[in-house]
């Protein structure tokens, strides 16, 4: 009993207290972190599939979901049945004791098509401008063969009117609204000229694709469902055909990467539930970027006159409170604020003295990933600013009083000495700011953010950065495909392996700012903080 007690007073109840804390806290993220990973990374592995009769006539799919008998409800099993053109839904739940024969047919195919999800059944034949070419086995191989050239194909019919002709309308809208307002004759013949050079350019970029497309639309290719029914498509619309019975374990790999690779470089498809969310990663990654060039002027700037200028008061006390309350307004208010003050009233401002000749249609009036990353901006400021406080505080005095002995000004001291060495403390308020940042969603749904952007604001097209356009974002994106989504059941993995992939961005943006802290201080040593 004594020893015991005598523990107790040495604090190492609190010890073992507090590591057992941190390891639950640690076990938390990983186990989250895990799901995620299991959940999203596990989807884009092929599954075999299943060909069963079921009480409404034959099955074939992929076995996605399993539910043990719970009281009097039997057990069930959810299959993947596709062919949402044919059957109305892509997912199917069936009682396990109705399922029998089970087979695993080699010639079964999964065809993930542009429209309307996968197809799941066989290729019956194909087309050649109306004539049948090939049926059944030749027919998959003859699509097999011809569809990388199709593949190559589409991709240069998108990138055409993602790029050129989409560069040709803005240039043609612009043109107009120049056109209405423009009174000098010379001029408005100038600008005419201009406009008719742009319409014959966009005439024959429309006859290119209008080849393309025929081109594309050359062949035709006859599904077969499972139930005898049957849909024709454009080999153009199928993306990849997948024998899930036939591949092998490399088979299998190389599809895994390939799908994985397809989701994190391409455009999304089909109300984002299919495809790629390349848009997201990039629209998340500079609005990021935008903030932090935004907000350490002002949180520097700002904590550095509190610290170094402002004379303790009664003011100055309000202003700290102030700041620190900030930090705990709900971010809805934030994009409320944005809302108002920066679209409609800065924004406003900016459409009626630069862009009247556009009006009534906006161009920062209205919202974009300026706004977006202004909002943000202030959201996050009181962290910056409690953290250079703190960084600013932490510089040895002595190192001041040695640069002010020199004969140095204050200001020079604070430029040359002070700065410098809190750099890493601002460098550590702008890592969690970042991190907050990069998760928040509310005030973007009111300042910018889209289910779809047509164009990203980075492109070739000059000034190359365009703040005023509206911008795709991670979190907004979890948020619509998983509560936004009519085909809840197809948009379960995205929601996970967007989540998971917003994680790995805020983690790679914290080790970027992390990398250059510790570089600063290493050059130029500084605070511990």
């Amino acid at each position: 009993m004594m020893r015991f007690m005598q523990w107790l007073r040495r604090g190492n109840v609190f010890i073992w207290f507090s590591g057992a804390m941190l390891s639950l806290c640690l076990l938390m993220i990983l186990g989250l972190v895990g799901f995620l990973a299991v959940k999203g990374l596990g989807v884009f592995w092929p599954q075999t599939l299943v060909q069963a009769q079921g009480p409404e006539g034959p099955i074939l799919g992929e076995i996605t979901a399993f539910e043990a008998p719970q009281g009097t409800e039997p057990a069930k099993v959810q299959f993947r049945v596709g062919n949402r053109d044919i059957f109305g839904q892509d997912f199917k739940w069936f009682k396990a004791e109705e399922i029998s024969g089970r087979q695993l047919p080699k010639d079964a195919l999964l065809i993930e098509r542009l429209e309307n999800g996968v197809f799941i059944g066989r290729i019956q034949d194909i087309s050649r401008e109306g004539q049948v070419i090939a049926k059944e086995g030749a027919a998959a191989e003859e699509v097999k063969r011809l569809l990388p050239a199709t593949n190559k194909l589409q991709a240069r019919i998108r990138d055409i009117e993602k790029g050129a002709v989409g560069d040709l309308n803005r240039k043609l809208d612009d043109c107009r609204q120049a056109l209405d307002s423009a009174g000098d004759p010379k001029a408005r013949t100038a600008l005419e000229q201009k406009e008719q050079g742009l319409k014959s350019q966009y005439d024959r970029l429309q006859t290119e694709l209008d080849g393309l497309r025929a081109t594309a639309r050359t062949h035709s290719v006859t599904l077969l469902a499972v139930d005898g029914q049957t849909k024709e498509i454009p080999l153009g619309g199928i993306v990849r055909i997948v024998p899930a019975n036939e591949l092998g374990w490399f088979g299998k790999v190389r599809l895994y990467f390939s799908r994985l690779w397809e989701f994190v470089a391409d455009d999304p498809r089909e109300s984002n539930t299919e495809g790629g969310i390349f848009p997201a990663i990039f629209g998340t990654v500079m609005m990021v970027l935008i903030m932090s060039v935004l907000v350490v002027p002002l949180g520097v700037v700002t904590a550095l006159f509190l610290r170094e200028y402002a004379k303790d008061g009664l003011l100055v006390r309000a202003v700290r409170v102030a700041v620190n309350n900030l930090a705990g307004v709900p971010s809805i208010v934030f994009g409320v604020f944005g809302l108002g003050f920066f679209v409609y009233a800065v924004g406003g401002t900016i459409d009626q003295l630069f862009y009247s000749s556009k009006l009534p249609t906006p161009t920062y009036g209205t919202g974009g990933i300026i706004w977006a990353s202004l909002t943000l901006a202030l959201l996050t400021v009181p962290v910056v600013v409690v953290a250079t406080e703190e960084a600013l505080a932490a510089v040895p005095r002595n190192q001041r009083e040695a640069s002010l002995a020199l004969g140095a000004t204050k200001w020079q001291t604070i430029w040359n000495v002070v700065l410098p060495g809190a750099a890493p403390g601002i460098l550590t308020g702008l890592i969690l700011a970042m991190s907050r940042g990069a998760g928040e969603v509310a005030p973007l749904m009111l300042t910018g953010v889209v289910k779809l952007a047509p164009s990203m604001p980075l492109d070739g097209s000059f000034p190359f950065l365009h703040l005023d356009r509206k911008f795709m974002h991670l979190g907004f994106h979890i948020y619509d495909v998983g509560f936004q989504s009519p085909n809840s059941e197809a948009a379960k993995p995205m929601v996970f392996m967007t989540a998971l992939l917003l994680l790995l961005v805020v983690v790679f943006l914290n080790l970027f700012a992390l990398r250059l802290r510790r570089k600063l201080r290493a050059r130029l040593g500084g605070s511990t903080f």
